[in-house]
């Protein structure tokens, strides 16, 4: 037989143990919806997406191809999370000619980027960012031509952002890994 002390020490155990599991996850992980079509056809409007609210912190950067969920810019000033890929990187600047993107880097190399595992269309007009400030990135939809991203004059502080996206969590159909992509330079 268990006495009271035992199982009072038990259930305050398994209390503490739940508290420190479900900070701990509140902590590193949190859901978002997608709202919209921006990042068609790789995530769909009201699909939900963990994102890992860890994967920039300890000496982490992110990196080009990661989809990530940020604060939304201060220039929309719409009070909801946005999703995007990260395209350019603080110091680059963001050139888009005949459909494809195109990376001026700081030492003067340009590269063209290989976005063909997933991108659907190209992007239709030209366009040519600034240089990218320190600490921030350049974030475009996958759906180009019906995004409101960085092309709009704005880039996404390093603090805004809330953390990578992880696993397709819903609907069921879609459960899978989040499609970030190593991007690469193209011929």
């Amino acid at each position: 037989m268990i006495s009271k002390s035992s199982l009072l020490r038990e259930i305050l155990i398994t209390l503490v143990m739940a508290l420190v599991i479900y900070f701990g996850l509140n902590f590193s992980l949190q859901n978002a919806v997608v709202v919209g079509r921006s990042m068609e056809p790789n995530l769909h409007n009201g699909e939900r997406v963990l994102i890992n609210k860890l994967a920039y912190y300890f000496g982490s950067t992110p990196k080009r191809g990661d989809i990530v969920v940020f604060e939304s810019p201060e220039q929309l000033a719409r009070g909801e999370d946005y999703v995007k890929r990260i395209i350019g990187l603080p110091g680059e600047r963001v050139e888009i000619r005949n459909g494809y993107v195109y990376i001026h880097q700081s030492d003067g190399k340009e590269i063209r980027l290989d976005e063909s595992a997933y991108l659907s269309q190209p992007t239709l007009n030209y366009y040519m960012s600034e240089i990218i400030p320190e600490d921030h990135y350049f974030v475009m939809g996958d759906n180009r031509n019906s995004s409101s991203d960085s092309r709009g004059g704005w880039t996404v502080p390093k603090s805004d952002i809330v953390g990578k996206a992880w696993i397709v969590i819903w609907p069921p159909s879609e459960w899978g890994v989040a499609p970030n992509h190593k991007v690469s330079s193209g011929p």
